[in-house]
């Protein structure tokens, strides 16, 4: 399990930033994904350059899982790291809203997150038979995958 982070005294330059594994094709994929929805809103860094910056967090924590790091140094981390970064945009908010507030979701996405951080590269493949190779480009391909599947159920 990853540990929840409070602050840096050394906060962001010029705004939030999200804190990433670089050499993670899953975290490449899904950091690649948000920058297209927040746009110049967040900076997104891997922790193996934004160790040296925030040198108050150990690199064991940026291994563990993901951090958002807001303009006051308030660290958000795991899920609620990319909730908070999807909270930047404003169709996206009630994430944050929701792991903040419902304990139920909380707990189920504190799991989740463990279980993806685990077993990343099967989560890869998985998203990208899903969403497609190409994280610029949604590609929906569970619709699909859900219509094949309830045409079956229906002629059956």
């Amino acid at each position: 399990m990853f540990k929840k982070l409070k602050k840096t005294q050394f906060l962001p330059q010029d705004k939030p930033v999200m804190v990433w594994d670089g050499e993670c094709g899953f975290c490449k994929y899904w950091t690649t994904r948000w920058r297209n929805i927040t746009k110049d809103n967040i900076a997104y860094i891997p922790y193996q350059e934004a160790k040296d910056h925030f040198r108050d967090i150990e690199l064991i924590h940026f291994k563990q899982a993901s951090r958002f790091i807001d303009k006051e140094g308030r660290i958000y981390s795991g899920p609620q790291s990319a909730y908070k970064t999807l909270s930047y945009n404003r169709n996206w908010a009630f994430l944050n809203n929701w792991y903040e507030n419902y304990s139920l979701f909380t707990n189920f996405s504190d799991q989740l997150y463990n279980l993806i951080a685990k077993n990343r590269g099967v989560f890869f493949k998985i998203t990208k038979l899903l969403f497609g190779s190409d994280p610029k480009v949604v590609r929906p391909f569970w619709v699909i995958y859900l219509a094949i599947i309830m045409y079956f159920m229906y002629v059956w």
